[in-house]
Protein backbone atom coordinates (compact mmCIF):
# COMPACT_ATOMS: atom_id res chain seq x y z
CA UNK A 1 0.00 0.00 0.00
CA UNK A 2 1.50 3.34 -1.00
CA UNK A 3 1.75 6.43 1.13
CA UNK A 4 -1.36 8.08 -0.29
CA UNK A 5 -3.70 5.09 -0.05
CA UNK A 6 -6.80 5.52 2.10
CA UNK A 7 -6.23 4.00 5.52
CA UNK A 8 -9.68 4.89 6.83
CA UNK A 9 -12.88 5.66 4.99
CA UNK A 10 -15.95 6.80 6.90
CA UNK A 11 -19.15 6.49 4.89
CA UNK A 12 -22.44 8.11 5.90
CA UNK A 13 -21.46 7.73 9.55
CA UNK A 14 -23.96 8.58 12.27
CA UNK A 15 -23.77 8.30 16.03
CA UNK A 16 -26.69 8.82 18.38
CA UNK A 17 -27.23 8.31 22.10
CA UNK A 18 -30.52 7.90 23.93
CA UNK A 19 -30.89 9.73 27.24
CA UNK A 20 -34.23 8.87 28.74
CA UNK A 21 -36.77 9.84 26.10
CA UNK A 22 -34.35 12.12 24.28
CA UNK A 23 -32.16 11.09 21.34
CA UNK A 24 -28.92 13.05 21.06
CA UNK A 25 -27.24 13.09 17.66
CA UNK A 26 -23.45 13.50 17.88
CA UNK A 27 -22.96 13.54 14.12
CA UNK A 28 -25.01 12.46 11.16
CA UNK A 29 -24.06 11.32 7.64
CA UNK A 30 -20.36 12.05 8.22
CA UNK A 31 -17.92 11.21 5.41
CA UNK A 32 -14.15 11.27 5.82
CA UNK A 33 -11.00 9.81 4.29
CA UNK A 34 -7.72 9.44 6.18
CA UNK A 35 -4.70 8.50 4.10
CA UNK A 36 -1.80 6.32 5.13
CA UNK A 37 0.91 8.56 6.59
CA UNK A 38 -1.44 11.38 7.61
CA UNK A 39 -0.98 13.28 10.87
CA UNK A 40 -4.38 14.81 11.59
CA UNK A 41 -5.43 17.04 14.47
CA UNK A 42 -9.15 16.98 15.18
CA UNK A 43 -10.46 20.02 17.01
CA UNK A 44 -13.89 21.26 17.97
CA UNK A 45 -15.97 22.57 20.87
CA UNK A 46 -16.71 20.43 23.90
CA UNK A 47 -19.41 17.90 23.07
CA UNK A 48 -18.77 18.01 19.33
CA UNK A 49 -17.93 14.31 19.20
CA UNK A 50 -14.13 14.36 18.92
CA UNK A 51 -13.49 11.55 21.38
CA UNK A 52 -16.52 9.64 20.11
CA UNK A 53 -15.03 9.74 16.63
CA UNK A 54 -11.66 8.53 17.94
CA UNK A 55 -13.42 5.63 19.67
CA UNK A 56 -15.16 4.69 16.42
CA UNK A 57 -11.84 4.75 14.56
CA UNK A 58 -10.29 2.58 17.26
CA UNK A 59 -13.09 0.03 17.28
CA UNK A 60 -13.91 0.87 20.89
CA UNK A 61 -17.39 2.09 19.95
CA UNK A 62 -19.73 1.31 17.05
CA UNK A 63 -21.65 3.77 14.85
CA UNK A 64 -25.43 3.96 14.96
CA UNK A 65 -25.36 3.68 11.17
CA UNK A 66 -22.88 3.98 8.33
CA UNK A 67 -19.55 2.25 7.77
CA UNK A 68 -15.99 2.46 9.10
CA UNK A 69 -13.51 0.94 6.65
CA UNK A 70 -9.85 0.26 7.42
CA UNK A 71 -7.69 -0.58 4.41
CA UNK A 72 -10.90 -1.21 2.50
CA UNK A 73 -12.39 -3.64 5.03
CA UNK A 74 -15.27 -2.81 7.35
CA UNK A 75 -14.44 -2.92 11.06
CA UNK A 76 -17.72 -1.57 12.42
CA UNK A 77 -19.49 -4.92 11.96
CA UNK A 78 -16.77 -7.22 13.33
CA UNK A 79 -17.47 -9.45 16.30
CA UNK A 80 -15.96 -8.39 19.62
CA UNK A 81 -13.31 -11.10 19.35
CA UNK A 82 -12.25 -10.12 15.83
CA UNK A 83 -12.34 -6.46 16.78
CA UNK A 84 -10.00 -7.09 19.71
CA UNK A 85 -7.57 -8.86 17.36
CA UNK A 86 -7.85 -6.01 14.86
CA UNK A 87 -7.05 -3.42 17.57
CA UNK A 88 -4.08 -5.43 18.82
CA UNK A 89 -2.62 -5.64 15.31
CA UNK A 90 -3.40 -2.18 13.95
CA UNK A 91 -4.11 0.51 16.57
CA UNK A 92 -2.06 2.10 19.34
CA UNK A 93 -3.79 4.33 21.90
CA UNK A 94 -2.36 7.37 23.72
CA UNK A 95 -4.40 8.99 26.50
CA UNK A 96 -4.29 12.33 28.31
CA UNK A 97 -3.63 10.77 31.72
CA UNK A 98 -1.22 8.04 30.48
CA UNK A 99 -3.19 5.06 31.92
CA UNK A 100 -0.04 3.38 33.22
CA UNK A 101 -0.19 0.65 35.86
CA UNK A 102 1.41 2.22 38.97
CA UNK A 103 2.82 -1.04 40.35
CA UNK A 104 4.62 -1.97 37.12
CA UNK A 105 7.91 -0.63 35.80
CA UNK A 106 8.08 1.36 32.57
CA UNK A 107 9.25 -1.75 30.73
CA UNK A 108 6.44 -3.87 32.17
CA UNK A 109 3.85 -1.26 31.22
CA UNK A 110 5.17 -1.15 27.65
CA UNK A 111 5.13 -4.94 27.44
CA UNK A 112 1.43 -5.25 28.31
CA UNK A 113 0.07 -5.13 24.71
CA UNK A 114 2.45 -7.96 23.75
CA UNK A 115 1.34 -10.40 26.45
CA UNK A 116 -1.56 -11.68 24.34
CA UNK A 117 0.64 -12.27 21.29
CA UNK A 118 2.60 -15.40 20.38
CA UNK A 119 5.94 -13.61 20.76
CA UNK A 120 8.55 -15.26 22.93
CA UNK A 121 9.68 -13.59 26.14
CA UNK A 122 12.96 -12.58 24.52
CA UNK A 123 11.19 -11.11 21.48
CA UNK A 124 8.86 -9.15 23.77
CA UNK A 125 11.78 -7.75 25.76
CA UNK A 126 13.63 -6.79 22.56
CA UNK A 127 10.57 -4.90 21.32
CA UNK A 128 10.10 -3.16 24.66
CA UNK A 129 13.74 -2.08 24.70
CA UNK A 130 13.47 -0.68 21.16
CA UNK A 131 10.20 1.17 21.88
CA UNK A 132 11.59 2.79 25.03
CA UNK A 133 14.76 3.84 23.21
CA UNK A 134 12.72 5.40 20.39
CA UNK A 135 10.99 7.72 22.87
CA UNK A 136 14.16 8.43 24.83
CA UNK A 137 13.25 6.40 27.91
CA UNK A 138 15.68 3.51 27.63
CA UNK A 139 17.48 4.45 30.83
CA UNK A 140 14.21 4.61 32.79
CA UNK A 141 13.00 1.10 31.97
CA UNK A 142 13.07 -0.02 35.61
CA UNK A 143 11.35 3.07 37.00
CA UNK A 144 7.72 2.96 38.07
CA UNK A 145 5.28 5.72 37.00
CA UNK A 146 5.47 7.41 40.41
CA UNK A 147 9.19 7.92 39.88
CA UNK A 148 8.66 9.66 36.53
CA UNK A 149 7.54 13.16 35.55
CA UNK A 150 4.34 13.67 33.55
CA UNK A 151 6.27 14.04 30.32
CA UNK A 152 8.27 10.88 31.02
CA UNK A 153 5.08 8.97 31.79
CA UNK A 154 3.59 10.09 28.49
CA UNK A 155 6.73 8.93 26.67
CA UNK A 156 6.30 5.51 28.28
CA UNK A 157 2.66 5.55 27.20
CA UNK A 158 3.75 6.33 23.62
CA UNK A 159 6.26 3.46 23.78
CA UNK A 160 3.41 1.18 24.89
CA UNK A 161 1.32 2.43 21.94
CA UNK A 162 4.03 1.68 19.36
CA UNK A 163 5.52 -1.53 20.79
CA UNK A 164 3.30 -3.79 18.67
CA UNK A 165 4.15 -1.73 15.55
CA UNK A 166 0.56 -0.58 14.81
CA UNK A 167 -0.38 1.20 11.61
CA UNK A 168 -2.28 4.01 13.35
CA UNK A 169 -1.84 5.92 16.60
CA UNK A 170 -5.01 7.36 18.15
CA UNK A 171 -4.17 10.11 20.62
CA UNK A 172 -6.83 11.69 22.87
CA UNK A 173 -5.55 15.02 24.24
CA UNK A 174 -2.01 13.60 24.61
CA UNK A 175 -0.58 16.90 25.89
CA UNK A 176 -3.59 18.10 27.88
CA UNK A 177 -1.96 17.42 31.26
CA UNK A 178 1.50 18.80 30.38
CA UNK A 179 3.21 22.18 30.49
CA UNK A 180 3.98 23.87 27.17
CA UNK A 181 7.65 22.89 26.96
CA UNK A 182 6.98 19.25 27.79
CA UNK A 183 3.96 19.21 25.48
CA UNK A 184 6.08 20.44 22.59
CA UNK A 185 8.61 17.68 23.26
CA UNK A 186 5.86 15.06 23.14
CA UNK A 187 4.46 16.55 19.92
CA UNK A 188 7.91 16.50 18.36
CA UNK A 189 8.11 12.80 19.25
CA UNK A 190 4.78 12.22 17.47
CA UNK A 191 6.07 14.15 14.45
CA UNK A 192 9.14 11.91 14.41
CA UNK A 193 7.00 8.76 14.54
CA UNK A 194 4.95 10.12 11.65
CA UNK A 195 7.85 11.31 9.48
CA UNK A 196 10.45 8.60 10.11
CA UNK A 197 8.39 5.54 11.02
CA UNK A 198 5.42 6.25 8.79
CA UNK A 199 2.85 6.06 11.57
CA UNK A 200 -0.54 7.49 10.73
CA UNK A 201 -1.57 9.68 13.68
CA UNK A 202 -5.04 10.94 14.54
CA UNK A 203 -4.95 13.33 17.49
CA UNK A 204 -7.86 14.92 19.30
CA UNK A 205 -6.89 18.21 20.91
CA UNK A 206 -8.38 21.49 22.10
CA UNK A 207 -4.99 23.22 21.86
CA UNK A 208 -4.21 25.17 18.64
CA UNK A 209 -0.49 25.01 19.45
CA UNK A 210 -0.69 21.22 19.57
CA UNK A 211 -2.75 21.08 16.38
CA UNK A 212 -0.12 23.14 14.56
CA UNK A 213 2.27 20.17 14.76
CA UNK A 214 -0.05 18.07 12.58
CA UNK A 215 -0.13 17.99 8.78
CA UNK A 216 -3.88 18.61 8.69
CA UNK A 217 -6.31 20.34 11.05
CA UNK A 218 -9.93 19.25 10.94
CA UNK A 219 -12.54 21.13 12.95
CA UNK A 220 -15.59 19.09 13.94
CA UNK A 221 -18.63 21.24 14.63
CA UNK A 222 -22.31 20.39 14.47
CA UNK A 223 -21.51 17.03 12.94
CA UNK A 224 -19.46 18.35 10.05
CA UNK A 225 -15.76 18.76 9.29
CA UNK A 226 -14.08 21.94 8.20
CA UNK A 227 -10.43 21.71 7.18
CA UNK A 228 -8.08 24.50 8.15
CA UNK A 229 -5.46 25.17 5.51
CA UNK A 230 -1.81 24.84 6.55
CA UNK A 231 0.71 27.44 5.46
Amino acid sequence: MNATSPLYELKDLSKRYTRGKETVTIFDALDMTINTGDFIAIMGPSGSGKTTLLNLLGGIDRPSSGEVLFEGQRIDNLSQGKLAKWRAANAGFIFQFYNLMPTLTAAQNVELPLLLTSLSGKARKDRVKTALEIVGMGERARHRPGQLSGGQQQRVAIARAIVADPKVLLADEPTGDLDRTTADEILETLQLLNAEMGKTIIMVTHDPAAASHAKRELHLNKGRFEEKGKA
